[in-house]
């Protein structure tokens, strides 16, 4: 899911950057930063469903090979694309640029979340909660910053 969101999310940055005229265009920023605040609106209102349906049933952090290894490649590869929207975005002083950041920064989040929730569930199965508990954390941020 956090894909489809950074993927929508960069789509509407391209969107206004479409065109040579639209570099400059306060109207296109206006709508893209408009949108992204609604994408943001309803990946929170997602998460947090999520989380609390977790938390409900008490489902437990269990982490294959597999999603070690997605994990560690969104966590990073998110990082980094977050730092460089953050630099881009303030360079062409474009909020939706920023808040493409923002996106890839808690796609980044997501996913050393994971891991972090997993390595601790190891240690301590009494803390099962823990990853439902940082996606309904996550879901507040979203909400919050796409209201914002």
């Amino acid at each position: 899911f956090d894909a489809i969101l950074d993927v929508l999310s960069s789509a509407i940055v391209l969107w206004r950057y479409s065109n040579a005229a639209a570099v400059h265009s306060a109207h296109r920023e206006y709508i893209a930063c408009v949108i992204l605040g609604v994408i943001f609106l309803l990946s929170s209102i997602c998460i947090v469903v999520k989380a609390i349906h977790d938390l409900s049933t008490r489902l437990l952090p269990e982490v294959d090979d597999f999603l070690f290894s997605v994990s560690i490649l969104s966590g990073i590869l998110c990082s980094i694309l977050a730092v460089l929207k953050f630099m881009l975005g303030k360079v062409l002083t474009s909020r939706a640029l920023i808040t493409d950041g923002f996106n890839s920064l808690v796609g980044g989040v997501m996913g050393f979340s994971i891991l972090l929730s997993a390595e601790v569930f190891k240690h301590d199965v009494a803390v099962w909660y823990l990853d439902g508990s940082i996606g309904v954390l996550i879901g507040l941020t979203i909400f919050a910053y796409g209201v914002k």
